[in-house]
C-alpha cells in the first residue's frame, strides 16, 4: 500500500524499527519500547523520493510502561509520543484516535513497515496493511485490544508502533505480535489514555484529533 500520509518510521540508533502514527503536525505516536531510552532516534519518510530523517527534540514515554512486562506477565502501557524539531511536511496529516473500542468480531486494519514473514530484515520499509479480527480471549480489556490474522497471515517485527484501524480511526497501537512474526497480535487501547496522550501534547503546544 502506498504511503497514506498518517504513518511514518521509527528508526533507532541501535538498529531497530518500528512505524509511528502521526497524531500531530510534529509528534508521532508509536509503542514505547520503540522509544527506549539508551539509544537515539529518528522519524523517517521520503519526500520526492529522497529520504528524510527527521530529528526527534522530545520523548514522552507513558509511566505504565513496563519493559520486563512480557516476561513477567505484568501490566504494561506500551505507548511513547515523540515530538519532531520540525513539523512534518503538508502532505501529513493526523490520524483520527478512536475513544470507544470495537467490539468482538469487529474487522480491524494494521499498518506497519515491519518485515515480511520469511523476508528478513531486508524486507522492511515498506508499508503494507494486515486485515485483522477483534478477539477477546480473555474478555472485554480497559488496556488492550487483541486481533488474530487469517491463517497464513502475520504481523512482524517492525509493525510495532503501527496503527490498530476501525472504520477509520485508530484503536489500537501495535505492540506485541509473539517472535518475529505471529498471527496473534496485541494492541494498547489509546482511548483510556486519552488524558496522557493530550495532556503531553497540550505541553508540546500540540493536541490530536479524536472521534
Amino acid at each position: 500500500m502506498p504511503e497514506d500520509g498518517t504513518t511514518v518510521m521509527v528508526l533507532s540508533s541501535k538498529g531497530g524499527v518500528c512505524t509511528g502514527i502521526v497524531v500531530a503536525q510534529a509528534a508521532v505516536l508509536t509503542a514505547a519500547h520503540c522509544a527506549a531510552a539508551g539509544a537515539e532516534h529518528r522519524v523517517h519518510y521520503r519526500e520526492g523520493g529522497q529520504p528524510v530523517l527527521a530529528e526527534v527534540a522530545g520523548r514522552a514515554v507513558h509511566p505504565g510502561y513496563d519493559a520486563g512486562a512480557v516476561a513477567g506477565r505484568r501490566r504494561s502501557i506500551d505507548l511513547a509520543l515523540l515530538r519532531l524539531e520540525r513539523p512534518l511536511p503538508g502532505r501529513f496529516r493526523p490520524a483520527t484516535l478512536a475513544i470507544d473500542a470495537p467490539n468482538a468480531g469487529a474487522s480491524a486494519l494494521l499498518a506497519g513497515y515491519g518485515e515480511t514473514a520469511g523476508g528478513g530484515p531486508r524486507s522492511t520499509g515498506t508499508l503494507r496493511a494486515l486485515p485483522l479480527t477483534v478477539v477477546e480471549p480473555y474478555g472485554p480489556s480497559r488496556i488492550l485490544l487483541w486481533l488474530r490474522a487469517a491463517a497464513g497471515a502475520s504481523a512482524c517485527r517492525g509493525d510495532s508502533g503501527g496503527p490498530v484501524s476501525v472504520d477509520g480511526s485508530v484503536a489500537a497501537v501495535s505492540a506485541w505480535s509473539g517472535g518475529t512474526c505471529g498471527s496473534l497480535v496485541q494492541g494498547v487501547r489509546v482511548g483510556p489514555q486519552r488524558g496522557w496522550i493530550d495532556g503531553t501534547l497540550s505541553g508540546w503546544g500540540l493536541s490530536a484529533v479524536w472521534r
